[in-house]
Formats: structure tokens, C-alpha cells, sequence
């Protein structure tokens, strides 16, 4: 049971700390949540700004209200007590005691207040059978001396000051101590302080208060209730019409927004789904117009392969016999061979990309050795690299055991990359660098030509394109060559990605996943190459360089 105890504690706690990241999710993700929540927030600081007004000028307007009603209380009591001397001095009669204990009484009764001190005025003689000096105990050390200066100074008009009082039981409560003279029959003078307390007052502005916080938090979820019904109310259409787009985004074309009423989010609604009818009739006229378009350039590239092989085969009965023909006929006989041979791959690679845009591509999976692959390829192409005066280099650190891949598919990939650097290295070294780690197998052809500008390295795996169409290619080539090669590597999972620089060269990497299916956050070979700015005379036999890699050589890296 304790353990349970304290798995439930657990829970609740991690809970508790992962509020604010799920406030700030619900924050960014709903709308609702966000209005209402700033609703909220500018309705709570108004409120607060109005009470704290409310509260200071009611609690003002309060202690003005008490201070005039108890110099008003206090001028009638100190005017009362007053008769009472100036009457007893006209009849003779009473000791100036008596008449002090009658007009304390007479102060106590008219101001309604037991708090009474009284002092004889500074600069007179105390007379033994006078009175004396007394003050009520809760007026002891409260009466200040600016307050009594004021009084002495001023004996005609009357002076209050805000204090604190002792209450019975020790606590303290505000209070108003106003001061006055009096004259006795025999002409001394004597202050006279009356202390009124202001409990009353302070629970009337705390009830004040309370009424106006209670009243404030009512309001308050009040304008949250009707900001969540009016933002709910606006909201719902918007989230609909947020899922129909994220439904029609993923292809269900047929998706719309009910429409209801004739408000402007009707005209919204019915605005979107005339805008969703357009896009499902074009993109029905395009699926069509591609099908027709692949039907064509499959059913034309299938028509030409009958004649294409005759034409192939009559050529080459020519050209084994151009010897045999005279010159201008042999070269004829050349020219025919060759360009038959490039009509052949052009018709080929018309096929392969038919059969990419129809989606009708299966893979022949097999396990295969990369390293091994890249060799035979190296093999393949050793006498266009030696016509060429390019010294082709395996390093191969990893990529030895076997991983499930498409061997025909990704053998057209390397040779059409190595075919390429051959073709643009301009004699000079291509290293082909082949890695492996957990997730995946990667290989690299790093040749050190020309290299490419930016804008050819982003449209380098489009269609029919070429970087220099007047350049004499020494393999022909179709234009369709990496784009195939693209697909390939698509289609296994992986990824084609190129790094160029003008002068500095080329980097094909090729990276596959070691499962079909699987993630690759990480390639096995670098790119850019750690020999980004190598010079040709810095590059050792084993294909690494000399030079350091350049702080900048990532930015101009180009991934497809």
C-alpha cells in the first residue's frame, strides 16, 4: 500500500510540472483556448484597475465623510461644555472641579466618546485645588506633540490628526483624535482631546472590498462563460473548415464544409467548397492528361523497339563491314551504330520513367554488398576512364556486408555517377568513398573538375536537362540519367544528394538504409567532402587530402 501511496503522489506530481508545457501546447495549437485566455487576462486587469479605483476613492470618500462628522461632534461637545462653564461662572456657583467633571460629562455625552484627555495649557500656574491633568487610557502616548503644538498655537480653532488605537485586547484599530481649548471661569486655559474610533468605517471599506472582489470574480467568469460561447460559436466553423483543408491536403477530394445559413462563415463555407469542386476538376483533367501522357509514351516507346532493333541490327552488319566501305560510308556507318546506341538508352530510360509516373516500379530486393557493386561498376567503366586520363580510386572503410537492395537498380545509380564524373573530372582523380554505419550504407563519387554554380547544382536531377548542352559528351547520355537515378534511390528509402563547387569539383552521395523502410538521421559519408578546396596535387593515392576543410564548404551544399 505504500508503494501505491507513492506511485499515486508520482503521478500527481508529474502532472503537476507538465501543466505548463501542455498550457503552452493547447496555447499554440487552439484558438478557443487563446482567445478566451486573452479575454480573460484584459478583463481581469480592467477589473482590477476599476475596483483599485473604486476601492481608493470609496475608502477616501468614507474617511472624509467620518473625519467632518466628528469635527462636527467635537465642535458641538467642546460648544456644550463651554455653556456649561461660562453659565456657572455667572451664577458663582461650583469648584472649578465640579465644573471640569461636569463638562467632561457633558463632552462624553454630546460627542458620544469616553476617549477624553485634557491638559492645562502650557505657561499657567496648577492650582492645588484645581483640577488636574487626565486623559483616557486608550489616549495615552497617542495624542502627538505637533498635534498639541497646533492646538496651543491656534486656541480658537480645532486641529484633528489620524492615529492608531488599543483596543481592549491589545490589537489596533484606526482613529481621529481632534484637539480644542476650553476657558475655565478663573480664566486658565486647557486642551481638550477627544479620540473617536474608526472601526466602523474600516469593516464598512473591507465590506466594501469584499462586495467588490466577489463581484469582480462573478463578472469575470461571466465574461469568460460568454467569451468561450461567442469564441466557440466562431471558432467550430473555422476547425472545420481547418480539417476539411488538412482532409483535402492528404487527397480525399470529395471532402466538403457543411454550409448553414447566410452568414459570412456560410459564404467562407460555400466559398471553400466551390474552391475544393475547381481543384477536383483539374486535378482530374491532369490525371487524365497523365495517364494519356504515359499511355502514349509507353505505348510509343514499346512500338519503337521493333523497328529500333532491326535498325540496330542492320547497323550492325554496317559497321562490322565498314572496313570494307569507303571512307565517307564508314563514317556513316559510325555515325549510325552510335547514334542507334543512344536512341536505344533514350528509349530505355523513357521506359524506366513511364514506369516511375505510372507508380507500376517493384523493387527485386536481394542482399548485396555495396563495396562489391561499387567495384564491378569501377570495372565496368576502367577503359572510359583511362581513354579519359581519370585514375579512379575505391576507399571503402565500411559498406562490406550485405544489405537488402535492388542490385540492377543500384548499379545504373553508381555507374550513371561515376559515368558523370568521368565525363566532367577532366582527367583528374575521382575518388568513390563507400561507409557504413547503424542505419544505413552510403556511397560517394568525388571527382575534382569544373564543378557546378548553384543555380545548375538545384536543377542538376531535372528531366532532359543538362549544365553545358554545346559540350561534346564522350557516353552520350539522354538527360534522363540522374533523375532516374534519383527516383532509384527514392524508391529504396534512401537519398541522392549533390555538393559542387566551381573549380573545386563534384560529390554525388548515395544513401541507403540498411532495412527497407527504416530512418536515417545520420549518413554514413559527409557531405561536403573533407576535401571541400583540395588542390590536385594534394590528393595521396588513397584518396584523401592534405587540405583543411573549409569553414563555409556546407553552405553550398545541395540536397535533393
Amino acid at each position: 500500500m505504500m508503494g501505491l501511496g507513492q506511485g499515486v503522489s508520482g503521478i500527481r506530481l508529474a502532472n503537476w510540472r507538465t501543466w505548463p508545457a501542455r498550457a503552452a501546447r493547447s496555447w499554440r495549437r487552439s484558438l478557443q483556448f487563446r482567445t478566451i485566455v486573452v479575454t480573460l487576462a484584459l478583463s481581469l486587469f480592467a477589473l482590477l484597475i476599476s475596483s483599485f479605483y473604486m476601492s481608493l476613492t470609496i475608502g477616501n470618500d468614507l474617511f472624509q465623510s467620518r473625519v467632518s462628522q466628528v469635527q462636527q461632534d467635537s465642535a458641538r461637545a467642546i460648544e456644550a461644555a463651554q455653556s456649561i462653564l461660562d453659565s456657572s461662572s455667572d451664577q458663582g456657583r461650583g469648584s472649578t472641579q465640579e465644573l471640569m467633571g461636569a463638562a467632561r460629562e457633558e463632552i462624553a455625552r454630546t460627542s458620544s466618546s469616553t476617549m477624553i484627555a485634557g491638559y492645562r495649557s502650557p505657561g499657567q500656574e496648577p492650582s492645588p485645588t484645581g483640577p488636574q491633568d487626565f486623559e483616557n487610557v486608550r489616549l495615552k502616548d497617542v495624542v502627538s506633540d505637533e498635534l498639541r503644538g497646533l492646538v496651543q498655537d491656534n486656541p480658537d480653532e480645532q486641529w484633528w490628526q489620524s492615529v492608531s488605537l488599543t483596543t481592549a485586547d491589545g490589537g489596533r484599530v484606526p482613529g481621529i483624535v481632534v484637539g480644542s481649548q476650553i476657558t475655565l471661569p478663573e480664566g486658565s486655559r486647557w486642551e481638550i482631546y477627544i479620540g473617536f474610533d474608526l472601526t466602523d468605517t474600516e469593516q464598512t471599506l473591507l465590506f466594501v472590498q469584499r462586495t467588490l472582489f466577489v463581484g469582480g470574480l462573478t463578472l469575470l467568469l461571466l465574461v469568460g462563460a460568454v467569451a468561450w460561447v461567442i469564441v466557440r460559436l466562431v471558432a467550430n466553423p473555422v476547425r472545420v473548415a481547418a480539417e476539411t483543408s488538412e482532409q483535402l491536403a492528404r487527397g480525399d477530394l470529395e471532402v466538403r464544409i457543411p454550409v448553414k445559413g447566410e452568414d459570412e462563415l456560410a459564404t467562407l463555407a460555400r466559398s471553400f467548397n466551390g474552391m475544393a469542386d475547381s481543384l477536383q476538376s483539374q486535378i482530374k483533367e491532369l490525371a487524365d492528361l497523365s495517364q494519356v501522357q504515359q499511355r502514349f509514351v509507353s505505348d510509343v516507346s514499346h512500338e519503337l523497339r521493333t523497328p529500333l532493333t532491326t535498325m540496330r541490327l542492320a547497323g550492325d552488319v554496317l559497321y562490322d563491314q565498314r572496313a570494307d566501305f569507303p571512307p565517307a560510308t564508314a563514317r556513316t556507318a559510325e555515325l549510325l551504330h552510335t547514334q542507334t546506341q543512344r536512341f536505344e538508352l533514350l528509349l530505355a530510360d523513357l521506359l524506366e520513367i513511364s514506369r516511375y509516373d505510372a507508380g507500376s516500379v517493384q523493387l527485386e530486393l536481394e542482399p548485396h554488398s555495396l563495396v562489391h557493386l561499387a567495384e564491378d561498376s569501377i570495372d565496368g567503366m576502367a577503359s572510359l576512364a583511362e581513354q579519359k586520363g581519370s585514375d579512379v580510386r575505391l576507399v571503402a572503410p565500411g559498406g562490406y556486408s550485405d544489405v537488402e537492395i535492388d542490385p540492377r537498380r543500384i548499379r545504373r545509380v553508381v555507374r550513371n555517377l561515376l559515368g558523370n564524373a568521368i565525363e566532367h573530372g577532366e582527367g583528374k582523380p575521382i575518388v568513390i568513398t563507400v561507409d557504413s554505419n547503424e542505419q544505413a550504407v552510403a556511397l560517394s563519387v568525388r571527382d575534382y573538375g569544373h564543378g557546378m554554380t548553384d543555380e545548375d547544382a538545384l536543377r542538376v536531377f531535372d528531366r532532359f536537362w543538362r549544365a553545358d548542352p554545346s559540350r561534346k559528351r564522350t557516353i552520350g547520355g539522354t538527360g534522363l540519367g540522374l533523375a532516374i537515378a534519383l527516383e532509384d534511390a527514392q524508391l529504396h528509402g534512401g537519398s541522392l544528394e549533390l555538393w559542387s563547387r566551381v573549380g573545386a569539383g563534384s560529390c554525388f552521395r548515395l544513401t541507403l538504409p540498411r532495412v527497407l523502410g527504416g530512418e536515417v538521421t545520420l549518413s554514413p559519408i559527409p557531405l561536403p567532402p573533407v576535401d571541400a578546396d583540395p588542390e590536385p596535387d594534394d590528393i595521396d593515392p588513397a584518396g584523401s587530402t592534405n587540405a583543411e576543410q573549409p569553414d563555409n564548404a556546407r553552405e553550398n551544399g545541395v540536397g535533393v
